[in-house]
């Protein structure tokens, strides 16, 4: 992504996947990448849990299995990040665990292990929000990249 740190760059050219989080305005911008899309996807996941909970000590107790249909790139990382929202808020579940796949009709598979919201260490304001403001999400020279603005 334009401004990446040489750092970032260089771990992006070795093909290994990762996320990062910075302060905006009364909000988090997130940014995560990968070598494949489904990575891209669930590493957004592990920065957006990262900048409320410290799921590092814990294991799944559950899994939980979502299916997203065939969608454009953004609009599935909005949905998939509109999910973890939605299960912290009313179902009090943390995802500690991520795997996403895209199954043989094009549709996306999500595999979160999750886990009592109690059961984590909580570290800062949990998400309320995915902003579409500024959201992107698509294939970039090293792989796949996104960015998204999360309202906390």
């Amino acid at each position: 992504m334009v401004g990446d740190t040489d750092d970032v760059r260089e771990i992006r050219r070795e093909g290994v996947g990762g996320h990062r989080a910075a302060p905006h305005t009364a909000d988090l911008r997130i940014e995560a990448w990968a070598p494949s899309r489904e990575g891209c996807l669930a590493e957004a996941v592990r920065g957006m849990v990262e900048c409320f909970a410290d799921v590092s000590a814990v294991r799944p107790t559950h899994l939980e299995r979502i299916r997203f249909a065939r969608a454009d790139d953004a609009d599935l990382l909005a949905a998939l990040l509109d999910e973890v929202v939605y299960r912290v808020e009313v179902h009090g579940q943390v995802p500690v665990e991520v795997d996403a796949e895209t199954v043989a009709d094009g549709d996306l598979e999500v595999r979160l292990g999750v886990v009592p919201l109690a059961d984590v260490e909580i570290t800062g304001a949990a998400p309320k929000a995915v902003s579409w403001h500024g959201l992107h999400m698509g294939a970039d020279p090293y792989g796949w990249s996104c960015a998204v603005t999360v309202d906390v």
